[in-house]
């Protein structure tokens, strides 16, 4: 038996092993890439950082801003399992918009198309805070009644089970739509109120100003019924008081009795020796009994004035 020698067995290995170098066809020698140096690439590409998070939370349709590092045009944001689209403005700096999601804790982190993903960060979506835009009428006559006090609020973010609030306490109301509540004003004096919308959540508007107006106004005096010693004057308007006064003034047409002679009668009160009066009906009528001294007609001016100090324009008559 023949043995070959040692070193022919080592060149012919050496002969038949593949070269580490492999010849591209422009006859240039390109190294052969290996696994180590496919993982140093990998390696060497910027991960993805978030930095920042500009608000740290927020309700449905709010934007966040996201400061970082390595953001490419195709990298996206998730919030739990949900992904959200994003708007990449430079590779440091990225904005989304919040979608409706129920309100909570939220994973948020980025996920780049190669697959890289960020840190994870507590996210939390507020629940959405509704917003009053305006009220419909935004003013009433304080002796106004029925559908006259009913009050529609436009906005939006409204949920079923939220409460209106007639300065700072809750009123009956009725909840027709996210962008729609009703309610009836209460019995209120006079002046400026505060209407807000405050849902389940204990979420609440800004405040809205609703004005009940309880100036008095004279819109017509008319003659009434007519007896042996006095008549009557009916005066119509609005805003009259049970407590409401009228304040007459009359002159004579007569020559030499022009001097003014005035005088102030208070619904429901009646001075000693006085024996004219004025009769409350409702906010929106008054009744003068006057009796005159003569039949003769005279120029008279007439005023309410509330018991707030309240006063209307003075009206003028000519009657007896």
């Amino acid at each position: 038996m023949r043995y070959r020698p040692l070193a022919l067995v080592l060149l012919a290995t050496i002969a038949l092993a593949p070269p580490a170098w492999s010849a591209p066809k422009n006859g240039k020698k390109k190294p052969a890439t290996s696994p180590a140096a496919a993982k140093k690439r990998a390696d060497s590409t910027p991960a993805v950082n978030i930095l920042s998070i500009i608000p740290a939370q927020g309700e449905p349709n709010s934007t966040i801003t996201l400061s970082g590092t390595a953001f490419t045009e195709k990298t996206v944001a998730f919030l739990g399992n949900t992904e959200v689209p994003t708007k990449v403005i430079s590779p440091q700096t990225l904005t989304f918009d919040i979608p409706k999601l129920a309100p909570g804790l939220y994973a948020l982190f980025l996920k780049r198309e190669d697959g890289t993903t960020s840190r994870t960060y507590n996210f939390m979506i507020l629940p959405p805070k509704p917003v009053v835009d305006s009220i419909s009428p935004d003013s009433i006559a304080a002796c106004s009644s029925g559908a006259e006090r009913r009050i529609t609020i436009s906005g939006h973010n409204f949920e079923p089970g939220n409460r209106v609030l007639f300065d700072g306490s809750i009123v009956a109301s009725s909840y027709s739509s996210p962008e729609s509540v009703s309610f009836t004003v209460p019995a209120v004096p006079g002046g400026l109120h505060q209407v807000q919308v405050k849902n389940p959540e204990d979420t609440i508007t800004t405040p809205i100003t609703l004005s009940v107006i309880s100036t008095p106004e004279i819109y017509g005096v008319s003659r009434g019924e007519s007896f042996v010693t006095y008549y009557k004057l009916i005066i119509e308007g609005k805003n009259f008081q049970p407590g409401s006064s009228l304040m007459v003034e009359e002159r004579s047409f007569q020559v030499g009795l022009n001097a003014g002679v005035g005088k102030r009668l208070t619904a429901g009160a009646t001075r000693s020796g006085e024996r004219e009066s004025v009769i409350f009906v409702d906010c929106s009528k008054l009744v003068y009994q006057r009796y005159p001294a003569d039949p003769t007609d005279k120029d008279l001016r007439i005023q309410v004035v509330n018991p707030n100090g309240e006063v209307s324009s003075v009206v003028q008559v000519t009657a007896p």
